[in-house]
């Protein structure tokens, strides 16, 4: 079941930049160290939180 967040506490950001530029690897440590996520996915593991479509 998905969390129920209210709207209020929504914060969407956007982080551009060029090709193996270091998005991925800034979003795994942003989502790491706010404490969405438990464990930093690295890029070349396959294991990005970010890189998943679902």
């Amino acid at each position: 079941m998905a969390r129920q967040t209210p709207i209020s506490r929504y914060r969407n950001i956007g982080i551009c930049a060029h090709v193996d530029a270091g998005k991925t690897t800034t979003t795994e440590r942003v989502l790491f160290y706010t404490g969405i996520s438990h464990k930093i996915g690295e890029v070349h593991d396959g294991a990005a939180t970010m890189d998943w479509m679902e």
